[in-house]
């Protein structure tokens, strides 16, 4: 799924915990679940904004460049604001767009 344009919430938001083990039974499977999700966004951003600022990446010290990088900068604003990876699982989660199995439950 594409983080970029998630309708996940940008700040914290108080949850029923009930709505979390409706779809597992387990409201611990589910968290489970959430947090294995939000690691894998927040290793795919990590990648992805590193990238990035590599294309920016000098091997000669220049300070002009140090200092001030537009473009750098304007990268790093984007990434900022977006929603947490945590926000983002959860939001995934709540509409069913996660798909996981659990190896011990025979189907």
């Amino acid at each position: 799924m594409d983080f970029k344009k998630t309708n996940a919430e940008l700040t914290t938001v108080t949850r029923d915990i009930r709505k979390f083990d409706g779809v597992t039974g387990n409201i611990y499977e589910a968290v489970a679940i959430m947090s294995k999700r939000a690691n894998q966004i927040s290793s795919e951003m990590k990648e992805e904004l590193s990238a990035k600022l590599q294309e920016f990446s000098s091997h000669s010290d220049n300070l002009e460049e140090i200092f001030e990088n537009r473009e750098q900068i304007e990268i790093s604003k984007f990434y900022e604001k977006l929603p947490k990876p945590s926000l983002i699982s959860v939001q995934e989660f709540l509409e069913d767009k996660i798909y996981y199995r659990n190896p011990n439950k025979s189907e």
